[in-house]
């Protein structure tokens, strides 16, 4: 079973800070691969995309945030983190790490979410 632990959100930052989250995974099965991406969700709203980075280190971003936002992970392949820079108020938000395991010959289509890690952005 993976289990992730968010950490870094806070707040809050003032517009135009800065704030790194760091998700970090265990649980990982040797003979899997895994997708880490980053959603964000207001109250009331849907969850959003933000950003990913699958097995092979390629990485996609949201528009609403490509040019501020950057992720990155360790060699390890077993922390994600999400760099936010020029944070604007509506970048306030909760943050989800998420993770799909990719189907495979030993491996099973699986995805977990962490708890989620809030962040609050001040005009």
């Amino acid at each position: 079973q993976v289990q992730l632990v968010e950490s870094g959100g806070g707040g809050p930052v003032q517009a135009g800070g800065s704030l790194r989250l760091s998700c970090a995974a265990s649980g990982y099965k040797l003979t899997c691969n895994y997708d880490m991406s980053w959603y964000r969700q207001a109250p009331g709203k849907e969850r959003e995309f933000v950003s990913r980075i699958d097995t092979n280190g390629i990485a996609n971003i949201a528009d609403s945030v490509k040019g501020r936002f950057t992720i990155s992970r360790d060699n390890a392949k077993t922390t994600v983190y999400l760099q936010m820079n020029s944070l604007k108020p509506e970048d306030t938000d909760m943050y989800y790490c998420h993770v799909f395991q990719r189907p495979g010959l030993f491996c099973s289509s699986e995805y977990y979410w962490g708890q989620g890690t809030q962040v609050t952005v001040s005009s």
